[in-house]
């Protein structure tokens, strides 16, 4: 099988992405959805998008993890995807699209602002210091002094598996606070199983925890700064629910090519 791909990145999380309008690629395993995200065998990416055919939406994205199972949702992915849907004229600057947590809307300014509205989050939970939430996917968020002497493989992958979160594990978050509006993050992701450069649904989850324990100074756009570039997360609240989120950061087109399977 020959396989025609993009690849698209969102402030260094990048992505393998197949448009699957026709069905040419349905037919995909996870060992081979794996390969084709491995680092030294294959494309390499933090995971692959199938941009599917949808009768209720532009299209459909479908994500799936690096370790090639499919996964909940991707918010950078998401950004790629609109971005990409934008390139290959399947939308024009507007779009609604579903996800496997449902319909989202975005909006495409250019490569360097891709705007993506998340869905409403009013459940947290603490697990000692740190806030565990669900913005699509499952987050753990802990506020750290310095976010650069975490061992985020060894820390991450202690409270990734740990048997309080078992049996699908979650996404680990440490947070630096630089000041009320800005902060330093970095992420452990379930299914890469290792660091990533950004992670959308996790910045969104740090950004809604800071305000959720007053650390924003009730500010509702957060500014966050990842290995691989910034996002920024807007939202509104009310009474402990958090909705017209949007995570808005770059979503760039890096290359196209073909490959054998």
């Amino acid at each position: 099988m020959t396989i025609q791909f993009d690849k698209y990145q969102g402030a260094g999380n990048d992505f393998v992405i197949l448009d699957n309008r026709s069905g040419n690629y349905t037919e995909l395993s996870n060992v081979q959805i794996a390969l084709l995200c491995d680092r030294h065998k294959g494309i390499g990416a933090d995971g692959l998008i199938l941009i599917q055919a949808d009768s209720e939406s532009d299209f459909y994205m479908q994500y799936f993890n690096s370790d090639g199972n499919e996964s909940t949702l991707c918010g950078n992915g998401g950004r790629c995807a609109v971005a990409f849907a934008h390139d290959k004229k399947i939308i024009k600057k507007s779009t609604t699209f579903s996800a496997v947590d449902g319909l989202h809307t975005a909006i495409y300014n250019s490569p360097l602002e891709v705007k993506l509205e998340m869905n409403e989050v009013a459940k947290f939970s603490k697990s000692g210091t740190a806030i565990v939430t669900d913005t699509g996917s499952p987050h753990y968020v802990q506020l750290v002094d310095d976010v650069d002497r975490i061992d985020v493989q060894k820390e991450g992958a202690a409270v990734r598996y740990a048997d309080a979160f078992k049996p699908g594990g979650l996404n680990v978050n440490f947070v630096q606070k630089e000041d009320a509006t800005h902060y330093k993050i970095r992420t452990y992701e379930r299914g890469v199983e290792g660091e990533t450069l950004a992670c959308g649904t996790g910045t969104v989850a740090a950004a809604l925890a800071m305000h959720y324990t007053k650390e924003s100074a009730n500010s509702t756009e957060l500014n966050f700064k990842a290995l691989g570039g910034n996002l920024t997360v807007t939202f509104e609240e009310t009474e402990g629910r958090y909705y017209t989120i949007f995570l808005i950061g770059p979503a760039t087109f890096v290359f196209s090519g073909s490959i054998e399977l």
